[in-house]
This record gives structure tokens, sequence and C-alpha cells, in this order.
């Protein structure tokens, strides 16, 4: 299980964060600090794997308490997640060791390609002590594989395209299972197979929305930088 702290001012975002989070399997969340100070007394109590940073916090900004790590001597991973969209401070960043930056306002899908890459080269690292340059490059630059050639069992092509097609009518709107299968007419169970399939192939974002009241629900929104993959199996 890879070890996490949260390091997030804001208490919203940081339980939302959690919540991203440890919708991943393998990680789990250790600790949640408001501030710089606060991490820091943490990580002299315990070890931890990866680090979530935001930048702008009250007293020693992100930035600062990353350096200072590196200075002495914590190996823990951080990813920042900052709004901070500066080519200085992505900059600095990156040369003191972070493994990858995201920018607020962010979706789950973005967290989550972070985490998997991450998860991928941390088992990497622990499993042997050699690695190839393939390897590297799998986990380093998130090269893609290639599309299978046939559709999982349960997706129907043509069933597939009508979803496709409505979801293009959508223009990126926000939609959920429910809404989708009244659209096609088909069960919700179904349409949840057809859903989660263009969501595993990044066509969809998978994003949750907090309303005035009730419980947050998940609701889809199209990708269309991603739609040739799809076109693929469309067009076999």
């Amino acid at each position: 299980m890879i070890k996490v702290m949260i390091v997030e001012d804001d208490p919203m975002v940081a339980e939302i964060n959690r919540r991203y989070v440890e919708m991943v399997g393998g990680f789990s969340v250790m600790a949640i600090a408001h501030c710089s100070d606060e991490a820091f007394s943490l990580l002299r109590k315990d070890e931890f794997d990866l680090i979530l940073l935001d930048i702008f916090m009250p007293g020693m900004n992100g930035i600062e308490l990353l350096m200072r790590l590196r200075r002495i001597g914590k190996g823990a991973d951080v990813i920042i997640i900052s709004a901070a969209c500066d080519r200085q401070n992505i900059k600095k960043a990156l040369q003191f060791g972070a493994v990858d930056y995201i920018i607020k306002p962010f979706e789950f899908e973005r967290l989550n390609t972070a985490l998997l890459a991450y998860k991928g080269l941390a088992g990497l690292m622990d499993g042997q002590d050699h690695l190839s340059q393939a390897e590297l490059d799998k986990c380093i630059l998130r090269k893609k594989e290639p599309v299978s050639a046939h559709l999982p069992k349960g997706i129907d092509k043509n069933t597939l395209k009508k979803v496709c097609d409505q979801i293009n009518t959508l223009d990126q709107k926000l939609f959920s299972t429910e809404e989708m299968a009244g659209y096609i007419g088909i069960s919700r169970v179904s349409m949840r197979k057809y859903l989660e399939f263009l969501r595993q192939k990044n066509f969809l974002k998978l994003e949750l929305i907090y309303g005035a009241v009730g419980r947050p629900v998940y609701k889809y929104r199209c990708n269309s930088a991603e739609s040739k993959i799809i076109r693929q199996y469309l067009d076999q």
C-alpha cells in the first residue's frame, strides 16, 4: 500500500483530494496537513511514500517545503497540485524532484493518470534491481498500449456507435448513466458497461459533482481529444 500525505490549506479541497486518492487502488491517505509546518512535523514522526502538495499556503509555501525536504534527504515523492501555473513555480518544482504537476482546477482522470503512472513506476522500482528502457518508457513517458483488435464481451459495436454519437451531441456537457440510458433506450446496468469502457479508453472523464444538498454524484463528460481511439473500435 502506498502511503500518502495531502498538504492542502483548504479543508474542502483536501477532503476532495482524499476521496479521489482512495478511489484508486493501492493508495491510502495516512495524513492531511493544512500547512507546511504541520506537514514537516508529521514527516519527522512517520515515513510517507507520496505527498500531494499545494504551493500557495500560509507560512512556508509548497516549493519551499519541497526544497527543505530534499536538503535534509527526505525521499518521499511529490506530486504538486496547485493553482500556480507560472513557469517559475513549475520549473522549480520539477528541478527539486516533483514527479508530476497538476494545475487546479483539475478532474479526477488527471489525478488518476498521475497516480497510476506513479504506482507503475514504484512497482517496477520495488520489484527488481535493473530496468529496461522499454519498462522505464512505459511509466515515465506513459506510452499507451495498442488498441485491442476486439471489443470486450458485452459491448456491441452498433450500440457503442449510438452511445458515442449521442455523447458527441451533448457538446461536452455533463451527463449521468441514467440520462444516457434514457437517450439510447437500454437499461442503466447495460449503459454503465458502455460508459465504463469509454472511460477506460479516456473517451470519457468521470467527475464528482457536489450539489447544494444531498450526496455528491458522479457524472461523465466527453474527452473529445481521445475520440480517435474509439474510432478504431467502430471502424474495425
